[in-house]
């Protein structure tokens, strides 16, 4: 059974190392593994229970249930905007959380992965995420993580994908999620 796996970047910024760290995932997801990198997170609206509406759903949000109701998992990449998991993030978790029990997110397995320049690597953001996504539905897969701290000095000169050590711990979660996938189905 080939596994999909939808990652979400809680950074916007092109730049972003955490983005970086994605792009490494689905450069190098082990055979019969797809990682998608989902675009779009940018444009999707605040989540609003007034403007969740069956028929109505902003198109960014409904592109964005499409995606993740296609996947068999999620890899989320998590930055740390002072202690906790920014909000972009948050709110893509919030509109897969929906339709409250039926939603895109509900009992399919879930990491939470990232990096940051603190010296723990962004691990209390890391926490939060988890612990939104298991209540939004996901199955949280508690062992599956990786934190990188020192982000601006370790990834400098060098792409998480060309780290090998990165590339390495990161193909572990993403087989551990896969693993996850396969026994959920």
């Amino acid at each position: 059974m080939s596994v999909r796996i939808l990652a979400l970047v809680g950074s916007l910024r092109a730049g972003s190392h955490n983005r970086q760290l994605a792009e490494a995932a689905v450069k190098h997801a082990p055979e019969g593994v797809d990682v998608e990198l989902y675009e779009g997170l940018v444009d999707v609206p605040f989540y609003n229970e007034d403007i969740d509406v069956e028929g109505d759903v902003p198109a960014a949000a409904a592109q964005l249930r499409a995606a993740a109701g296609r996947s068999d998992a999620f890899l989320l990449f998590s930055p740390e905007y002072n202690g906790t998991m920014p909000a972009v993030l948050k709110n893509a978790i919030d509109w897969l959380s929906r339709p409250y029990g039926a939603g895109a997110l509900s009992a399919k397995p879930v990491a939470v992965v990232g990096t940051a320049f603190g010296q723990f690597g962004g691990v209390w953001a890391q926490d939060e995420a988890r612990k939104a996504a298991g209540v939004a539905g996901g199955t949280v897969l508690a062992e599956a993580k990786l934190s990188i701290p020192g982000s601006v000095t370790r990834f400098a000169e060098i792409h998480p994908a060309d780290d090998a050590e990165v590339v390495a711990s990161l193909t572990e979660v993403i087989r551990q999620v896969a693993e996850g996938a396969r026994a959920a189905a």
